[in-house]
């Protein structure tokens, strides 16, 4: 894996330096990051199995992409950037919530994020890159909690945590593709 340097920030999201993105998860310092949700016409959500060669959660269901802004980028240009590289779609974005979160992941890496959480609307089907997911899938909010229920260890730590925001924070989202 290429060395890629992300962003250290403290509990407000203010830039507190910089370190190599599997750094900062061995030593479960917080940083930034972005997440995206691509909803479709229908209001299903777009998810991604992330590919099984990833450092982590590989083979696990997962939000439609997440990734860590650079420095010196925005977390829109990000946030853009991580959903044309993984799932080759480029749609407009809006921002939605921003959250923190510290939790471990099984092989002791740990995700200690201050995320900025992103919606978008498209019927268009997602290019997958093959390093990076190797499934994708439209469920309904329904559908998503009920396998979540049932089988959770499927899903990555960080879309169980932040799942449970995202039916309230729709409804206030205006869903026009």
């Amino acid at each position: 894996m290429p060395a890629i340097e992300v962003i250290l920030v403290d509990h407000l999201d203010r830039p507190t330096g910089k370190m190599e993105k599997l750094e900062v998860h061995e030593k479960g310092l917080l940083h930034r990051a972005v997440t995206v949700y691509v909803f479709n016409s229908r209001h299903e959500l777009l998810l991604q199995r992330r590919a099984n060669g990833k450092y982590h959660c590989g083979g696990l269901w997962s939000n439609t992409c997440c990734g860590h802004p650079y420095p010196q980028e925005s977390t829109r240009d990000a946030a853009e950037r991580r959903l044309r590289e993984e799932m080759g779609m480029q749609v407009a974005l809006t921002p939605v919530f921003e959250l923190s979160y510290n939790l471990p992941l099984s092989n002791g890496l740990t995700e200690h994020e201050y995320g900025h959480v992103f919606f978008a609307i498209s019927d268009a089907e997602p290019k997958l890159n093959p390093e990076e997911a190797d499934a994708w899938c439209y469920r309904s909010i329904e559908q998503i909690q009920q396998e979540m229920q049932d089988q959770p260890e499927q899903f990555t730590p960080w879309f169980l945590h932040t799942f449970p925001r995202i039916p309230h924070t729709l409804g206030d989202f205006r869903l026009t593709a």
